[in-house]
């Protein structure tokens, strides 16, 4: 995994609208075959070529929550980082990511209620120029007031 920033936590007494943090990874068949094991959805589109060549992919495609899953790896990690929980995230996937990908998935702060200690996120995942994925979460975020 590739990033801009180390691990961490940022409390909510010094997140800034604005800030931003990514991520990137190259999605591997490994990646695709554990993501099926440890969920379930073995949709042949993710793990048969010769029957995700016929659908209108043309190809197989990595499944979209793997992809969502490294939005949640920025959010845990670096934004606002440990101790966040995840209170809800909308996601629409614009377009297939493949085996070979590298896709950076981006967080940036869009709103503060520091009085709730709720923080909403704009969340994005590219590939290239290609935006594979939208969406916006709303975390609790750590405070140096409760943790």
């Amino acid at each position: 995994m590739l990033d801009n920033l180390p691990r961490g936590t940022i409390c909510i007494e010094d997140l800034e609208i604005g800030m931003r943090r990514d991520r990137s990874k190259v999605i591997s068949d490994a990646d695709i075959e554990l993501f099926a094991e440890v969920s379930t959805d073995r949709n042949p589109v993710h793990l048969d070529e010769d029957y995700a060549r016929e659908t209108m992919f043309q190809g197989r495609i990595a499944h979209g929550m793997l992809t969502a899953g490294l939005i949640s790896a920025v959010i845990g990690e670096q934004l606002p980082g440990y101790g966040t929980v995840y209170l809800g995230q909308s996601l629409k996937f614009m377009a297939p990511v493949r085996p070979g990908d590298r896709v950076t998935a981006e967080v940036a702060v869009t709103a503060i209620d520091h009085a709730r200690r709720r923080v909403t996120l704009e969340t994005l995942a590219r590939v290239g120029d290609t935006l594979v994925l939208k969406g916006e979460a709303l975390v609790l975020a750590p405070s140096r007031k409760f943790d």
